[in-house]
């Protein structure tokens, strides 16, 4: 079996956003970037099936400038067979439903049986890629998962995800595209050995162009803001209708 990783190369969690004023969108500029904490989860995930005999192979597939490399090598050090990067000359805008084509494409051609991503990036928050995915290839979904078991017999899944209401498992038919919460698994650190290993790892590339795909913006951005921590004040309420008379204050009700 066939285990696909997307990846994504985002600003590192641990460090401060700055927004740029003159193009309103977060500045990179010199900014500290890291695997996205849940692709390295799914990362996790794939390895250990992997090591247990499940799988047969591991592959990352990024998107991006000629940077997101070293967050395939990241992945390849973790212990990944290889991987494919989809070059981009420019930080392209691409969206969900761009991103959910590109790896559609990667995965028909790959014939990839079981694809294991992150709930969502924490730059942007969209939680859709996977959902998009799965309707594009017609694959089963299970999404949020916090609990992970393959089937003897390699043909099924069994997921436990994380609802409002407590946790719900499911049973998903292979092939199938799953997402990863915080609770599933520890994600490894790369060792220095691998690290070195991971320079002479298959990593293919190609170029965004000659997929044909339209990635062509369908949203756009107006503006965006740091968020207002320094006017914030908390304060304890103590009834419903306390609780509705902030929010009429507020001007939300």
């Amino acid at each position: 079996m066939k285990i696909i990783i997307p990846i994504k190369r985002v600003l590192d969690p641990y460090t401060q956003a700055r927004i740029n004023k003159q193009t309103q969108l977060v500045d990179l500029t010199n900014a500290k970037m890291a695997m996205n904490p849940f692709c390295e989860i799914a990362v996790e995930e794939a390895l250990t099936l992997k090591e247990s005999g499940s799988a047969s192979e591991t592959i990352a597939v990024s998107i991006g400038t000629d940077k997101t490399v070293d967050t395939l090598r990241t992945a390849l050090a973790m212990g990944v067979d290889r991987a494919i990067f989809i070059k981009t000359e420019t930080d392209l805008d691409l969206q969900p439903l761009h991103i959910a084509k590109i790896l559609a494409n990667i995965i028909n051609r790959e014939q990839a049986e079981l694809i294991i991503m992150g709930k969502q990036a924490v730059d942007n928050d969209n939680n859709q890629t996977g959902q998009i995915l799965s309707g594009l290839l017609d694959y089963s979904l299970g999404t949020f998962i916090s609990k992970f078991d393959l089937s003897s017999d390699a043909k099924s899944v069994e997921v436990c995800r994380e609802i409002d209401s407590g946790i719900e498992t499911r049973k998903l038919s292979l092939p199938s595209i799953v997402t990863v919460d915080l609770r599933l698994n520890e994600p490894r650190y790369a060792s220095l050995p691998n690290i070195m290993k991971a320079r002479s790892k298959p990593l293919e590339i190609i170029e965004i162009e000659s997929l044909g795909i339209d990635i062509t913006p369908r949203i756009k951005v107006i503006s965006v803001e740091e968020s207002g921590t320094k006017d914030r004040a908390s304060k304890q309420i103590n009834s419903a209708e306390e609780f509705f008379s902030e929010l009429n204050q507020l001007g939300v009700l």
